[in-house]
């Protein structure tokens, strides 16, 4: 195991009036479970706006969670691994912690600083690091480029001048410049075109082949996260409602949400058809969530204890779990 969070929670005060108070909370991230093992990637999928990226920035502490545990298992010189809580981490402590997580942004735009140069922007956390002296710095940062399809010669260029598949790529290298461990991808093909899409995952999956990382995938589309994944994580208005492995998610849900989910996924075979699920309603606001299931005022399958009793994580096997109170008796289309 790589990463374990336990009841991680994350609100967002709403503040109104003259003085600033807090008069309601926005439940982005609330009371999540899940782990990662080592070499495994976890795909996240769920709406917008439902908190995915605020799973991966909290387990980065780029934003403070508010309660949870979140448990990291470094991987010392020597070999021995050791557990630690990030949350409880000081600055310098956490800043050791960090060289073995990284992230890749969603905009490749605006997460590139366009005042410096590719070179400045991939070699800066090694130099904040220490991780050698000049030259071997910037021997690294060819090597980087070359691995994610570049040349050494791009160095000396600004963001401005790539297009935004070639800058996600430039992001890629600045993420693997430290040798990470785990390596969160927060959505890191939504800005780019289709066919930059592809490019852009199988040097993902290369990269995890060829080096073992571990990664969490967040996305709201299930079809980059079946192209990419070992398990998947569905969440819904800040809570995870169902995980399992890749092939058994989809062929077996146990949800209505991640039926619902399945059912939207194009089709390229032209002779196969799936009746869609249309959802009713519109999602519900994390300001005000629904008593008893997130999920009961538009799932079609809603009985008078989904709206009074939250359901419980139960596990059919033991990598698949589920929150809901009929899982086990509802007959759900996955992929036929």
């Amino acid at each position: 195991m790589i990463i374990d969070v336990k009841d991680l929670k994350k609100f967002f005060p709403v503040r109104r009036g003259v003085f600033r108070k807090a008069v309601a909370f926005v439940k982005a991230v609330d009371c999540i479970n899940f782990y990662i093992k080592m070499g495994e990637t976890l795909g996240l999928v769920g709406e917008s706006g439902c908190g995915k990226s605020t799973v991966g920035k909290s387990i980065l502490r780029l934003m403070e969670p508010d309660e949870g545990e979140i448990t990291f298992f470094s991987r010392q010189n020597n070999g021995k691994i050791i557990p630690k809580d990030i949350l409880a981490l000081n600055s310098k402590e956490l800043k050791k912690i960090k060289k073995e997580m990284q992230i890749i942004f969603q905009d490749p735009y605006s997460s590139l600083d366009p005042r410096m140069t590719i070179e400045e922007i991939i070699s800066e956390p090694m130099i904040i690091h220490k991780m050698g002296k000049e030259n071997k710095i910037k021997k690294r940062v060819e090597e980087l480029l070359e691995d994610v399809g570049l040349k050494p010669e791009h160095m000396i260029r600004y963001p401005h001048q790539f297009s935004g598949g070639q800058r996600q790529r430039i992001g890629i290298a600045r993420a693997l410049a430290l040798d990470p461990k785990l390596i969160i991808c927060d959505e890191p093909v939504t800005a780019l075109d289709v066919s930059v899409q592809a490019q852009v995952l199988n040097l993902l999956n290369d990269f995890k082949k060829r080096f073992g990382f571990s990664y969490l995938l967040i996305a709201h589309d299930l079809s980059v996260i079946k192209h990419l994944s070992d398990r998947i994580a569905i969440m819904y208005l800040g809570k995870i409602v169902e995980i399992a492995e890749n092939e058994d998610l989809f062929k077996n849900p146990k949800h209505p949400y991640t039926e619902a989910l399945i059912s939207a996924v194009p089709i390229t075979d032209p002779g196969r058809k799936r009746k869609k699920i249309i959802l009713k309603g519109d999602v519900p606001s994390p300001v005000d969530p629904p008593a008893g299931c997130y999920f009961h005022p538009r799932c079609p399958y809603s009985q008078s204890i989904c709206g009074t009793v939250e359901p419980k994580f139960q596990s059919f096997e033991e990598t698949h779990m589920v929150a809901c109170h009929f899982a086990d008796s509802l007959e759900l289309n996955g992929v036929k």
